[in-house]
């Protein structure tokens, strides 16, 4: 019964933390359902469920991860090139300031879309 109580619960917030989320939030989320629901298997006894809402919660936490790793070199590339488009616009390179902040913007798009 506990079992049960719980996969509700934590399908409900699952939902609500799904609503316009992004790919990595949502591996995120289902990452966190299929944890809880394996933390509460295995209080209950049940070996087999355990493991497979285990494996489950693996399986998306490791999509969540290389998501947020991915973004995160796109927003460091994207921090390099404005550092760049700062520089030459100082030394009044006004072209080449512009293709380093449109290089930026390209991977600050790439990083909102991991």
């Amino acid at each position: 019964m506990k079992t049960q109580y719980t996969a509700v619960l934590l399908g409900a917030l699952a939902l609500g933390l799904n609503a316009g989320a992004s790919a990595s939030e949502h591996h995120t989320a289902l990452a966190l359902e299929h944890a809880a629901s394996a933390a509460a298997h295995g209080q209950d006894g049940h070996a087999e469920q355990a493991l497979k809402h285990a494996e489950e919660a693996l399986k998306h936490a490791e999509a969540a991860e290389k998501d947020h790793a991915e973004a995160h070199v796109h927003t460091t590339t994207a921090v390099k090139h404005l550092k760049e488009a700062v520089e030459h616009a100082k030394k009044g390179h006004a072209d080449v300031s512009a293709n380093h902040a449109q290089e930026a913007s390209a991977h600050l798009r790439q990083s909102i879309e991991q």
